[in-house]
Protein backbone atom coordinates (compact mmCIF):
# COMPACT_ATOMS: atom_id res chain seq x y z
CA UNK A 1 0.00 0.00 0.00
CA UNK A 2 1.43 3.07 -0.86
CA UNK A 3 2.60 5.43 2.06
CA UNK A 4 3.10 8.86 3.34
CA UNK A 5 5.22 10.34 6.06
CA UNK A 6 3.10 12.18 8.49
CA UNK A 7 5.13 14.63 11.00
CA UNK A 8 4.42 15.67 14.48
CA UNK A 9 7.57 17.95 15.40
CA UNK A 10 11.03 19.06 14.34
CA UNK A 11 14.20 19.31 16.60
CA UNK A 12 17.70 18.68 16.96
CA UNK A 13 18.76 15.35 16.05
CA UNK A 14 21.43 14.78 19.36
CA UNK A 15 18.48 15.24 21.54
CA UNK A 16 15.74 13.46 19.94
CA UNK A 17 17.68 10.32 18.97
CA UNK A 18 18.07 9.16 22.75
CA UNK A 19 14.51 9.47 23.36
CA UNK A 20 13.65 6.56 20.68
CA UNK A 21 15.64 4.04 23.13
CA UNK A 22 13.08 4.69 25.34
CA UNK A 23 9.44 3.25 25.34
CA UNK A 24 7.45 5.50 22.94
CA UNK A 25 4.00 6.43 22.48
CA UNK A 26 1.05 4.86 19.95
CA UNK A 27 1.45 6.72 16.78
CA UNK A 28 -1.11 8.67 14.71
CA UNK A 29 -2.17 5.13 13.23
CA UNK A 30 -2.62 2.20 14.75
CA UNK A 31 0.21 -0.42 14.34
CA UNK A 32 3.16 1.81 13.06
CA UNK A 33 5.65 3.23 15.27
CA UNK A 34 7.76 6.45 15.28
CA UNK A 35 10.62 7.22 13.46
CA UNK A 36 12.97 9.44 13.21
CA UNK A 37 14.10 11.38 10.10
CA UNK A 38 17.47 12.96 10.13
CA UNK A 39 19.96 15.69 8.28
CA UNK A 40 22.28 18.48 9.45
CA UNK A 41 22.04 17.47 12.96
CA UNK A 42 18.54 18.11 12.89
CA UNK A 43 15.45 15.45 12.93
CA UNK A 44 11.73 15.08 12.58
CA UNK A 45 9.65 12.77 14.66
CA UNK A 46 7.50 10.54 11.75
CA UNK A 47 5.40 7.85 11.19
CA UNK A 48 3.97 6.78 8.32
CA UNK A 49 0.34 6.57 7.24
CA UNK A 50 -1.34 4.77 4.32
CA UNK A 51 -1.86 7.32 0.94
CA UNK A 52 -4.96 6.60 0.71
CA UNK A 53 -6.08 8.38 3.72
CA UNK A 54 -3.57 10.99 4.06
CA UNK A 55 -3.27 12.58 -0.03
CA UNK A 56 -4.40 15.27 -0.76
CA UNK A 57 -7.57 13.86 -1.80
CA UNK A 58 -8.22 11.10 1.02
CA UNK A 59 -7.32 13.64 3.67
CA UNK A 60 -9.41 16.16 3.17
CA UNK A 61 -12.44 13.61 2.32
CA UNK A 62 -11.12 12.38 6.20
CA UNK A 63 -11.36 15.67 7.30
CA UNK A 64 -15.53 15.49 7.27
CA UNK A 65 -15.45 12.67 9.58
CA UNK A 66 -15.34 13.98 13.37
CA UNK A 67 -14.78 10.68 15.09
CA UNK A 68 -11.52 10.33 12.16
CA UNK A 69 -10.21 13.41 12.85
CA UNK A 70 -10.65 12.97 16.77
CA UNK A 71 -8.63 10.18 17.21
CA UNK A 72 -5.95 11.03 15.59
CA UNK A 73 -6.12 14.64 16.79
CA UNK A 74 -5.69 13.46 20.46
CA UNK A 75 -2.80 11.05 19.30
CA UNK A 76 -1.25 13.63 17.37
CA UNK A 77 -1.03 15.81 20.47
CA UNK A 78 0.33 12.94 22.62
CA UNK A 79 3.06 12.36 20.79
CA UNK A 80 3.64 15.83 20.73
CA UNK A 81 3.39 16.46 24.45
CA UNK A 82 5.83 13.30 24.66
CA UNK A 83 8.25 15.21 22.95
CA UNK A 84 7.90 18.75 24.35
CA UNK A 85 8.44 17.82 27.85
CA UNK A 86 11.57 15.62 27.28
CA UNK A 87 12.94 18.08 24.40
CA UNK A 88 13.54 21.92 22.80
CA UNK A 89 10.79 20.74 19.35
CA UNK A 90 9.26 23.04 17.15
CA UNK A 91 5.79 21.73 17.10
CA UNK A 92 3.67 21.42 14.01
CA UNK A 93 -0.24 21.39 13.69
CA UNK A 94 -2.53 18.43 12.59
CA UNK A 95 -2.14 17.52 9.35
CA UNK A 96 2.00 17.59 8.35
CA UNK A 97 2.18 15.09 5.61
CA UNK A 98 5.33 14.65 3.13
CA UNK A 99 4.97 12.23 0.37
CA UNK A 100 8.51 11.17 0.51
CA UNK A 101 10.92 10.79 3.11
CA UNK A 102 13.79 12.47 0.67
CA UNK A 103 11.41 15.68 0.92
CA UNK A 104 11.85 15.84 4.69
CA UNK A 105 15.40 15.49 4.54
CA UNK A 106 15.38 18.26 2.23
CA UNK A 107 13.65 20.44 3.97
CA UNK A 108 15.64 19.98 7.02
CA UNK A 109 18.56 20.42 4.71
CA UNK A 110 17.28 24.19 3.25
CA UNK A 111 15.59 25.00 6.30
CA UNK A 112 18.45 24.66 8.95
CA UNK A 113 19.48 28.07 10.08
CA UNK A 114 15.89 28.89 10.54
CA UNK A 115 14.88 25.80 12.16
CA UNK A 116 18.24 26.23 14.76
CA UNK A 117 16.89 29.76 15.30
CA UNK A 118 13.58 28.74 16.53
CA UNK A 119 14.42 25.56 18.78
CA UNK A 120 17.15 28.13 20.04
CA UNK A 121 13.93 30.81 21.23
CA UNK A 122 12.33 28.06 22.19
CA UNK A 123 14.89 25.89 24.40
CA UNK A 124 13.65 25.62 28.02
CA UNK A 125 9.92 27.27 27.45
CA UNK A 126 6.52 26.25 27.44
CA UNK A 127 3.55 28.02 26.14
CA UNK A 128 1.21 28.81 28.66
CA UNK A 129 -2.48 29.82 27.62
CA UNK A 130 -3.97 32.35 29.97
CA UNK A 131 -7.97 33.23 29.08
CA UNK A 132 -10.11 36.51 30.58
CA UNK A 133 -13.60 35.66 31.35
CA UNK A 134 -16.22 38.53 32.43
CA UNK A 135 -19.36 38.61 34.29
CA UNK A 136 -21.03 41.16 32.70
CA UNK A 137 -23.53 41.66 34.99
CA UNK A 138 -21.30 41.99 37.72
CA UNK A 139 -19.19 44.30 35.87
CA UNK A 140 -21.84 46.63 34.88
CA UNK A 141 -22.88 47.01 38.78
CA UNK A 142 -19.19 48.08 39.47
CA UNK A 143 -18.46 50.26 37.10
CA UNK A 144 -19.62 53.50 38.27
CA UNK A 145 -17.17 52.90 40.54
CA UNK A 146 -14.38 51.49 38.34
CA UNK A 147 -14.31 54.21 35.25
CA UNK A 148 -12.72 57.64 36.22
CA UNK A 149 -15.31 59.17 33.95
CA UNK A 150 -18.40 57.76 35.50
CA UNK A 151 -17.02 58.27 38.82
CA UNK A 152 -16.55 62.25 37.96
CA UNK A 153 -20.22 62.53 36.68
CA UNK A 154 -21.87 60.69 40.23
CA UNK A 155 -19.73 63.32 42.29
CA UNK A 156 -21.25 66.08 39.76
CA UNK A 157 -24.69 64.52 40.90
CA UNK A 158 -24.26 64.37 44.20
CA UNK A 159 -23.37 68.48 44.17
CA UNK A 160 -26.38 69.13 41.80
CA UNK A 161 -29.90 70.17 42.08
CA UNK A 162 -32.22 67.47 42.38
CA UNK A 163 -33.39 68.01 38.56
CA UNK A 164 -29.44 68.03 37.46
CA UNK A 165 -28.86 65.24 39.54
CA UNK A 166 -31.32 63.18 38.17
CA UNK A 167 -30.39 64.14 34.21
CA UNK A 168 -26.54 63.36 35.25
CA UNK A 169 -27.70 60.04 36.73
CA UNK A 170 -29.52 59.29 33.85
CA UNK A 171 -26.16 59.91 31.86
CA UNK A 172 -24.85 57.23 34.08
CA UNK A 173 -26.77 54.54 32.91
CA UNK A 174 -26.70 55.23 29.09
CA UNK A 175 -22.75 55.12 29.33
CA UNK A 176 -22.45 52.52 31.42
CA UNK A 177 -22.43 49.96 28.90
CA UNK A 178 -19.92 51.86 26.86
CA UNK A 179 -17.45 51.85 29.65
CA UNK A 180 -18.06 48.55 30.81
CA UNK A 181 -16.41 47.24 26.95
CA UNK A 182 -13.60 50.10 27.71
CA UNK A 183 -13.40 48.41 31.34
CA UNK A 184 -12.72 45.22 29.42
CA UNK A 185 -10.29 46.16 26.94
CA UNK A 186 -8.15 47.72 29.50
CA UNK A 187 -8.34 44.91 32.02
CA UNK A 188 -7.08 42.90 28.84
CA UNK A 189 -4.28 45.11 28.26
CA UNK A 190 -2.89 45.42 31.72
CA UNK A 191 -3.30 41.50 31.95
CA UNK A 192 -1.06 41.40 28.55
CA UNK A 193 1.51 43.88 29.89
CA UNK A 194 1.94 42.81 33.24
CA UNK A 195 2.30 38.98 32.42
CA UNK A 196 4.69 39.47 29.77
CA UNK A 197 6.86 41.09 31.73
CA UNK A 198 7.11 37.26 33.31
CA UNK A 199 7.14 35.87 29.86
CA UNK A 200 9.26 35.34 26.94
CA UNK A 201 6.85 36.43 24.17
CA UNK A 202 3.22 36.71 23.99
CA UNK A 203 0.44 36.29 21.37
CA UNK A 204 -3.14 37.41 21.74
CA UNK A 205 -5.50 35.18 20.15
CA UNK A 206 -8.74 35.39 18.17
CA UNK A 207 -11.79 35.02 19.64
CA UNK A 208 -13.66 32.95 17.02
CA UNK A 209 -16.87 32.80 18.45
CA UNK A 210 -18.83 33.98 21.98
CA UNK A 211 -18.00 31.22 25.03
CA UNK A 212 -19.16 31.56 27.74
CA UNK A 213 -18.02 29.41 30.86
CA UNK A 214 -19.38 29.52 34.56
CA UNK A 215 -17.04 32.34 34.98
CA UNK A 216 -18.83 34.77 32.24
CA UNK A 217 -17.83 35.28 28.61
CA UNK A 218 -14.33 34.68 27.20
CA UNK A 219 -13.29 38.49 26.85
CA UNK A 220 -9.98 38.01 25.62
CA UNK A 221 -7.51 34.43 25.03
CA UNK A 222 -3.44 35.22 25.32
CA UNK A 223 -0.87 32.79 24.63
CA UNK A 224 2.48 33.48 26.60
CA UNK A 225 5.94 31.90 26.13
CA UNK A 226 7.25 31.25 29.95
CA UNK A 227 10.80 29.57 31.04
CA UNK A 228 9.96 26.67 32.91
CA UNK A 229 11.71 27.82 35.50
CA UNK A 230 10.19 31.22 36.07
CA UNK A 231 6.76 29.77 36.03
CA UNK A 232 6.38 30.61 39.61
CA UNK A 233 6.61 33.85 39.08
CA UNK A 234 4.55 33.35 36.20
CA UNK A 235 1.53 32.06 38.02
CA UNK A 236 1.95 34.57 40.52
CA UNK A 237 1.53 37.22 38.42
CA UNK A 238 -1.34 35.82 37.18
CA UNK A 239 -3.16 35.35 40.76
CA UNK A 240 -2.23 38.44 41.41
CA UNK A 241 -4.43 39.63 38.52
CA UNK A 242 -7.26 37.39 39.40
CA UNK A 243 -7.55 38.55 43.05
CA UNK A 244 -7.69 42.31 42.26
CA UNK A 245 -10.39 41.93 39.55
CA UNK A 246 -12.51 39.13 40.94
CA UNK A 247 -14.87 42.15 42.37
CA UNK A 248 -15.48 43.02 39.52
CA UNK A 249 -16.41 39.97 37.65
CA UNK A 250 -13.04 39.22 35.78
CA UNK A 251 -11.77 35.98 36.30
CA UNK A 252 -8.58 34.50 34.88
CA UNK A 253 -8.28 30.98 33.94
CA UNK A 254 -4.40 29.50 33.08
CA UNK A 255 -3.93 26.40 30.83
CA UNK A 256 -1.03 24.84 29.56
CA UNK A 257 1.67 23.63 29.45
CA UNK A 258 1.49 23.28 25.42
CA UNK A 259 3.66 22.74 22.76
CA UNK A 260 4.92 25.82 21.57
CA UNK A 261 2.56 26.43 18.54
CA UNK A 262 2.07 29.86 18.64
CA UNK A 263 5.43 30.80 19.08
CA UNK A 264 6.78 29.11 15.79
CA UNK A 265 6.36 30.76 11.91
CA UNK A 266 4.52 27.68 10.59
CA UNK A 267 4.47 28.35 7.44
CA UNK A 268 8.19 28.54 7.12
CA UNK A 269 8.60 25.06 8.67
CA UNK A 270 6.65 23.34 6.41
Amino acid sequence: MPEAFYIYCLGEEGELSPLFDEKLIEAIEPGTKLQLIAADALAAVASVVPLADYGEEGFQARLAEPAWVAARAMRHERVLEHFASRASVIPLRFGAIYLKRARVEEMLHERAAELRSFIKRLRGKEEWGVNLFCDRAQLLEQIASLSPALREINERAAKASAGQAYLLRKKVDAQRADEARAEVRRVAGELERKLSAESDGVVRLRLRQAETAEHGDLAAKLAFLVEREGFKDFRAAAEELAAHYASAGFRLELTGPWPAYNFVAESEVR
